[in-house]
């Protein structure tokens, strides 16, 4: 049995609003066209998520949303995460133990610079940036999702 994580930083977000806060800034125009293309590529591979998590900010949650319809997923499998904002790698970790295993695959959509380094907290060679939009599948053997 494999167990599939998709690690996904928001899409671009706008700093075009300068009274609003961290949390609450959108996607640009460019972010919603990323996220849309890249949610295309997953789903032209067969890469669908059984559940999707999202940081409750607005940009990651647009994010998870475009991914979502795309990959004519069921909103019933998205879950907004509060640990995931602004989220520490541990934080993150500890979300992905807690998953029930009936899930297979999942999918974390946060904020760097927690998701460059969840990355790298599982690969051997790391990355310099998990860039927005950017998503890094990692497959792991076994049942359960604890000790990752």
């Amino acid at each position: 049995m494999t167990k599939t994580l998709f690690i996904v930083r928001h899409a671009k977000s706008t700093w075009d609003y300068d009274d609003i806060s961290d949390i609450d800034r959108p996607l640009s125009i460019r972010g919603i066209n990323d996220a849309v293309v890249m949610a295309g590529r997953l789903k032209a591979k067969g890469d669908i998520p059984s559940l999707l998590i999202s940081s409750p900010a607005c940009r990651a949650l647009h994010t998870a949303t475009i991914f979502s319809r795309t990959l004519k997923g069921s909103s019933e499998n998205l879950v907004i995460e509060e640990r995931i904002y602004p989220g520490s790698i541990n934080e993150i970790l500890n979300v992905i133990e807690n998953v029930s295993d009936k899930y297979d695959s999942i999918m974390i959509f946060g904020h760097n610079p927690a998701s460059t380094g969840l990355a790298n907290h599982f690969l051997k060679h790391s990355i310099d940036n998990l860039p927005t939009a950017g998503v890094k599948t990692l497959n792991f053997n076994g049942e359960n999702w604890q000790n990752k």
